[in-house]
């Protein structure tokens, strides 16, 4: 998968370099959205022992809000952003193989995200860009009747990194679609009681395909 990002990223910028010049800046100003789409958490290669059985996935519907402010330079973008976001995905463990995801019977809770993107005006409206940046995510405990406790939860430190393609639907608004990759490598878990563990290292991945729209101010 993250051969696929690099691919998307020298397609992209393929595409640019093969397009002759026009007087299209790229877009500017503050920007808020709504985000949806595809959430896929997964043990990372480290924890993958290859045995078909003994790991899996918890897949769900990522939703949330994003906000972002871009610099336009030309026909180039820089900018920043951050992300809060949910997702729908659990995962159970298999009493007969305890140790199926590492972490047992939980949930994706919140994730946080705050980054930078780069890009550049492709053509009329479009914006072809890449992102990077830190996030942290909760994996919420999951009781036995399979109902979500949020009083006892991992937490998880990592990185992403992205591709995306961003269009004008309006004056002032966009659609855009974007493919992210995120590896988390720190850990620490948090008790009822608001204590909290020593932090660990985790190799997990998470693979996500959303779609959002927005307005710029």
């Amino acid at each position: 998968m993250r051969n696929l990002i690099m691919s998307l990223l020298v397609a992209a910028s393929a595409t640019a370099f093969a397009m002759p010049a026009m007087a299209q800046d790229a877009p500017s100003g503050l920007r808020v959205g709504v985000i949806g789409g595809l959430d896929i958490i997964r043990p990372g290669s480290t924890e993958d022992s290859d045995v078909p059985g003994d790991d899996q996935s918890t897949e769900g519907f990522l939703y949330g809000i994003d906000a972002g402010y871009d610099l336009a330079l030309g026909r180039m973008v820089v900018g920043i952003e951050g992300e809060w976001s949910d997702s729908t995905g659990k995962t159970k463990s298999n009493l007969d193989d305890p140790d199926v995801f590492g972490y047992g019977e939980v949930a994706p809770g919140r994730d946080l995200y705050i980054g930078a993107r780069v890009g550049f005006a492709a053509g009329p409206g479009t914006l072809i860009y890449a992102k990077g940046g830190y996030t942290n995510a909760h994996l919420n405990v999951l009781t036995s009747n399979g109902e979500i406790d949020r009083k006892e939860k991992f937490r998880l430190d990592g990185w992403r990194i992205g591709a995306g393609v961003e269009h004008a639907i309006g004056q002032r608004s966009y659609a855009k679609i974007e493919y992210r990759y995120s590896n988390y490598t720190d850990a620490d878990f948090e008790f009822r009681d608001g204590a909290t563990s020593n932090t660990f290292e985790v190799d997990t991945d998470r693979h996500q395909i959303v779609a959002g729209v927005g307005f710029r101010f």
